[in-house]
């Protein structure tokens, strides 16, 4: 995700604590709905969309955060 942004989502991962949860909670999300749609985790359509929209709405806030801090 982001690979123009890799040095900066490192730094900001240990300098921006919100930043760190927003990208982790990014990242458990990813895993859940893998195991979803893998069949590992239980679920049904429903469920995996409503994690896919917070997913996205999750990876928009963490583009916003990296383009403010680029900016600076």
């Amino acid at each position: 995700m982001f690979p123009e942004f890799r040095d900066l989502i490192s730094r900001l991962k240990t300098e921006d604590a919100h930043f760190a949860r927003l990208f982790e909670r990014h990242n458990d999300l990813d895993h859940q709905i893998s195991n979803m749609e893998a069949g590992v985790t239980p679920s049904d359509n429903v469920a995996i969309e409503g994690l896919k929209k917070e997913k996205l709405q999750l990876k928009d806030q963490l583009y916003a955060v990296l383009k403010k801090a680029s900016a600076s």
